[in-house]
């Protein structure tokens, strides 16, 4: 595995040292300074099993502040919080792990309908769901991407829960450069999606 060199690890930390306040010139330079933007693709399930009409609307996510934003984020340190200085998600977190959630649940086939809750008919089910982590945490060499959200399917009619369950994984990054640290994220979603999608479509 390649070592974070010390350019990047010093501007990781460097950020994470600067969050307790910046100047107003510093906070300009970063906004007119253009970011990599970076996407993530579904993964569907099986569309083996029942198939039937019901319809899902999928809320998005709750997440904690600190990745309730287009930012990649990077734990140097148990306690510290910073940002890839150089690249962003194609959309803010939330959005993006919702949009992420109706594709692959579409994608099955088995349900008549799966949509965002913002538009969208009367549903059947609903899915809600929390991200408790989603970010990348330096040990030693080693550059990990984290991934861990907790998931319920309601009966929309009487707001009963149906089934709720915790879907995490991890994976090690090649290096520490954004491209390695999202084909590691790609890696984890490739394998929690098919089957949250299945979870879900089973519901």
């Amino acid at each position: 595995m390649q070592i974070m060199t010390l350019s990047r690890r010093a501007a990781i930390l460097g950020a994470a040292a600067s969050l307790g306040g910046c100047s107003a010139l510093s906070s300009i330079n970063a906004a007119a300074t253009p970011l990599d933007t970076y996407d993530l693709s579904p993964a569907s399930g099986s569309s083996a099993g029942q198939r039937s009409d019901r319809t899902l609307l999928v809320a998005v996510p709750n997440a904690p502040a600190s990745v309730t934003s287009d930012r990649i984020m990077v734990k140097p340190g148990a306690a510290a919080v910073t940002y890839l200085p150089d690249a962003r998600w194609s959309d803010e977190l939330p959005a993006l792990v919702q949009s992420l959630l109706v594709r692959s649940i579409a994608g099955t086939g088995r349900m008549g309908y799966v949509g965002p809750n913002e538009a969208g008919p009367v549903p059947d089910l609903a899915l809600l769901s929390r991200i408790d982590a989603f970010h990348v945490e330096i040990t030693g060499e080693a550059v990990i991407a984290k991934v861990d959200m907790s998931l319920t399917l309601l009966r929309d009619r009487d707001q009963s829960v149906i089934r709720t369950e915790v879907f995490r994984n991890e994976a090690v990054a090649a290096n520490d450069s954004p491209p390695a640290i999202i084909a590691a994220f790609q890696s984890i979603l490739d394998a929690l999606l098919p089957r949250i999608a299945t979870w879900a479509a089973n519901g």
